[in-house]
């Protein structure tokens, strides 16, 4: 038993002694990456203006968005009204989501290269995330308004089927 007992505690003890050794960061691999910072799907999400959990505060608390009320509309009964100022909310939305992120992806670059070219100092720091920070900013309200708006649209009986049928 104590030859076991011995056995089984060498055993762990070289596993964690190997395991050990390959503790890497939970960046690892992200070096990589063409903008330090953002995923390629971030990249891709932003360059294309979607939504990526902008407006989740208002999508959870029975804010519908433009893009999936148009999904559903059929579902929705919406009249062709509502679906004309759908389209127009959406519309704009994306249009100027599309050019915010293009702006926010080009930011996130000049700062990435910044750093990798070591020419990066304390104003022009605080100069590109300011930017970077408004940018972001500027994009969840882009998001975040189209969900007011569409709230506006809606009756009350389209909002409640709209997060039914979204499972909420």
């Amino acid at each position: 038993m104590y030859k076991l007992l011995m056995k089984i505690f060498f055993l762990l003890l070289y596993i964690s002694i190997a395991y050990g050794q390959y503790d890497h960061s939970g960046y690892s691999g992200e070096e990589n990456r063409e903008i330090k910072s953002l995923s390629n799907e971030e990249i891709l999400g932003y360059l294309a203006g979607q939504g990526m959990g902008f407006a989740k505060a208002a999508e959870l608390n029975h804010y519908p968005g433009p893009k999936h009320v148009l999904e559903l509309q059929e579902q929705l009964q919406l009249s062709p009204e509502q679906i004309k100022q759908t389209k127009q909310i959406y519309n704009e939305m994306h249009r100027e989501a599309v050019r915010l992120g293009k702006v926010y992806v080009e930011k996130e670059r000049a700062f990435d290269q910044a750093f990798a070219e070591e020419e990066i100092d304390l104003l022009k720091f605080k100069d590109l995330i300011s930017e970077i920070s408004g940018l972001h900013a500027l994009i969840r309200i882009v998001h975040l308004h189209a969900h007011l708006k569409m709230k506006q649209i809606l009756s009350p009986a389209q909002v409640k089927a709209y997060d039914e049928l979204r499972g909420y």
